[in-house]
C-alpha cells in the first residue's frame, strides 16, 4: 500500500473550542491508482492533500507512505520524502517569476541534486512533451494561464515522482486547456503514476479512477468511477 491514513484529525484550538478542519479520516491508496478528492469549500480537502503532501501534519492519527510511517518522522527525512517521491500541482501555478521555462522545470532537479548532462536531458524531454522546445526562454509573465500551467505539470513530474498531488490544476483555465492538462493525466496514470486531485469538476473527476467526497473534514462516500459503456 502506498498510502496509509488512519484516523486523520487536523484541528485548530481556540480558547473554548477546537474547530476541526479533517476529522476522523481513514483512506488507502494503492500505487497507480488515479484519485478524486471532492467536496464544497471548507471541507478540507486542500489540507488533506498537503498532510497527504508531507506538507502540513495532521494534529492527531497516523499516516503510512510506503509502510513507513510518516506521523514519526523528523522533519529532514519528511522533507527527503516529499522531494524525492512526491510531484505538487497548484491551481495558481506557483512558477518562480525571475526564471525562465527551462529554470523552472530544471528546478526540482537541482534540489535533488542530480548531475547537469542528466538534467538537460529530463528538461529536454520535458519542453519536448509539452510542445515547449519553444518557449524555454520565455518567463512565466510572457505565457498564458495554459502554458503556466503546463510548466507547472512538466515541473511537477520532470523528476519522475512515485505520487503526483494536483490541487485544483484546472481551476483557472478555459476548457480545453482543462481537457489538455486531464488527458495529461490519464497518459502519466496509464504509465503508472499515482495521482490524487482535488477538482470542483465532475467532468474531471470522471477522468479518475475513483472519486473521494469530504464534508466538514470527513470522508462521506469513497466509490470507484462507473466506466461509461
Amino acid at each position: 500500500m502506498m498510502i496509509k491514513l488512519r484516523d486523520i484529525d487536523k484541528f485548530v484550538d481556540s480558547r473554548f473550542q477546537r474547530t476541526f478542519i479533517v476529522k476522523g479520516v481513514d483512506l488507502d491508496v494503492e500505487q497507480g491508482e488515479f484519485l478524486t478528492i471532492m467536496g464544497p469549500s471548507g471541507a478540507g480537502k486542500s489540507t488533506l492533500m498537503n498532510i497527504i503532501g508531507m506538507l502540513d501534519e495532521p494534529s492527531q492519527g497516523e499516516y503510512f507512505f510506503f509502510d513507513e510511517p510518516v506521523h514519526k518522522m523528523r522533519e529532514k527525512h519528511k522533507s527527503e520524502m516529499h522531494k524525492n517521491y512526491i510531484g505538487f500541482i497548484f491551481q495558481a501555478y506557483h512558477l518562480i517569476d525571475e526564471l525562465t521555462v527551462y529554470e523552472n522545470i530544471e528546478t526540482p532537479l537541482l534540489y535533488k541534486g542530480v548531475s547537469s548532462s542528466k538534467r538537460k536531458s529530463m528538461v529536454a524531454d520535458m519542453l519536448d512533451r509539452f510542445n515547449m522546445v519553444a518557449k524555454k526562454d520565455l518567463f512565466p509573465e510572457q505565457l498564458s494561464g495554459g502554458q503556466q500551467q503546463l510548466v507547472g505539470v512538466a515541473r511537477a513530474i520532470v523528476g519522475e515522482p512515485k505520487l503526483l498531488l494536483a490541487d485544483e490544476p484546472t481551476g483557472n483555465l478555459h476548457s480545453e486547456q482543462g481537457r489538455q492538462i486531464m488527458d495529461i493525466f490519464s497518459d502519466l496514470n496509464d504509465e503508472g503514476m499515482t495521482i490524487i486531485q482535488v477538482t470542483h469538476s465532475e467532468e474531471n473527476a470522471l477522468r479518475g479512477k475513483r472519486v473521494v467526497r469530504l464534508a466538514d473534514g470527513a470522508v462521506v462516500s469513497d466509490e470507484k468511477v462507473k466506466v461509461a459503456s
